[in-house]
């Protein structure tokens, strides 16, 4: 066989493998984010539907405990500065202030009537305004995380697929918290389950553009997770913390507290495992 003949059949094989590796990256991205918003779905429809009213103190804690037990600390953990980190965030928070002033997702604000009922003096038009954003921010996280399995599966196919099963594992928790935030918001459970699963989706195109553009991408990730920061930190102090607080009595008070403490200790633990 002369070089020539050679150097083609090697390059066909190198195209063919790369072929695998993109095959196997959409199919991770697909699998790893639907598999995270059915699991959160069977918990939050089927286990905890009729205390979902109630739950908005848990969602709180678990998108705070996202924002600051794993996407802060990725973030401040890569080689980008400090100071354009803490801007990057600032800018994304009154990004999220300005779409929700700008009432951009005022559509989200109807009541679907599917059977599930606000607890007494919960305000359905004030929750609506967080249905779409936390849709939003979610998908930049879930952006975020088909970059992430990408690198995985170019690195190693193993060490893809265990990346793959660790950030699906880490996302039931927060997508427990969305599907929440959406019922709260007046979202149907059939309403609320396709738009997480259409939000799941952008870790294919973080997968897929990860693929032919990681080294780009891998610069910009750090500021891609602090927007996702900046939405989830947004919607749990500014949209659900004022509604918890209209709370006076004490009994409902100590449940809040307990409910947001068990949220960031459901992130912290599953954090920690798939870490």
């Amino acid at each position: 066989m002369s070089i020539i003949e050679r150097g083609s059949d090697q390059a066909t094989c190198f195209f063919r493998i790369q072929k695998i590796i993109l095959a196997l990256i959409i199919a991770a991205t697909v699998a790893g984010g639907l598999l995270s918003v059915l699991a959160a779905a069977f918990v939050s429809f089927k286990l905890l539907d009729s205390m979902v009213p109630r739950l908005v103190s848990l969602a709180a804690g678990l998108l705070l405990g996202v924002a600051f037990l794993h996407l802060l600390p990725e973030a401040f953990e890569s080689n980008a500065g400090a100071h354009a980190l803490s801007a990057t965030l600032l800018v994304g928070v009154l990004v999220f202030f300005l779409l929700e002033k700008a009432s951009l997702w005022r559509h989200s604000h109807h009541h679907e009537h599917d059977g599930h009922h606000h607890e007494h003096g919960f305000d359905a038009h004030a929750a609506g305004k967080s249905g779409f954003l936390i849709l939003l921010g979610d998908g930049i996280h879930n952006f975020a995380d088909g970059i992430l399995i990408a690198a995985a599966f170019m690195t190693d196919v193993k060490l893809g697929i265990i990346t793959t099963i660790g950030i699906a594992a880490h996302e039931i928790p927060q997508e427990i918290g969305d599907f929440m935030i959406l019922l709260n918001a007046g979202f149907s459970r059939g309403r609320a389950l396709v738009y997480n699963a259409i939000s799941s989706l952008t870790a294919v195109l973080g997968g897929v553009l990860g693929y032919f553009l990681l080294g780009t991408l891998s610069n910009w990730m750090p500021f891609v997770l602090m927007l996702a920061a900046a939405s989830f930190l947004y919607i749990a102090i500014a949209d659900l913390m004022p509604e918890m607080q209209r709370s006076r009595d004490t009994k409902s008070n100590l449940w809040q507290i307990s409910m947001v403490g068990l949220g960031i200790g459901i992130v912290a633990i599953s954090t920690s495992l798939a870490h």
